[in-house]
């Protein structure tokens, strides 16, 4: 993640913060990001360097008159500075940032085959348990994995994978002879 969207993200978090309504900011910038994916013309435009930024600010404010003055503003401040383009990876690390603030560690588990709720259950109470923060897990299946697990936490990534295992013992041998 740039720093540029943290620093983005932060400023964002903060002024929502001073008015209390830090989920409404959220989701609305959710439902931005999501209108952004769903509609490729918008996108297109956005993304565009040769589009003038304060045609985007003008084209921002026409389509977000039901949003909140905060989640408006930011969207334009964004496009008038040139990084309207760089919502989606701002609104990622915004979710990140209020996780962490709420206490919430956010992971991906992967396995070779689907868990049951209560293997993941279990799993889920163990990372909660060793970092002391409420869990909130996602799940997805990945075949190549062969079997094992593969925990992504933010950049953090533990690889218990078979086919981990079996990359880092092949890179082990090449580099011992």
């Amino acid at each position: 993640m740039a720093a540029v969207h943290r620093v983005y993200a932060r400023a964002l978090y903060d002024a929502a913060s001073d008015k209390g309504n830090v989920a409404a900011v959220q989701e609305e910038l959710g439902d931005f990001v999501a209108a952004v994916r769903e509609v490729p013309e918008l996108r297109a435009i956005l993304r565009n360097p040769q589009i003038d930024p304060r045609a985007k600010s003008s084209a921002i404010e026409a389509i977000s008159g039901g949003m909140q003055d905060a989640v408006r503003n930011f969207l334009r401040l964004l496009a008038e500075k040139g990084r309207i383009g760089d919502v989606e990876e701002i609104a990622r690390e915004l979710d990140r940032l209020v996780a962490r603030e709420q206490g919430e560690l956010r992971v991906e588990l992967t396995t070779a085959q689907e868990l049951t709720d209560e293997e993941a259950g279990r799993i889920v109470d163990q990372i909660a348990k060793a970092s002391g923060r409420k869990v909130d897990a996602t799940r997805s299946v990945d075949p190549d994995l062969i079997g094992g697990i593969v925990l992504q936490a933010g950049s953090f990534r533990l690889d218990a994978s078979l086919r981990g295992r079996l990359n880092r013992l092949r890179q082990d041998l090449v580099t011992r002879t």
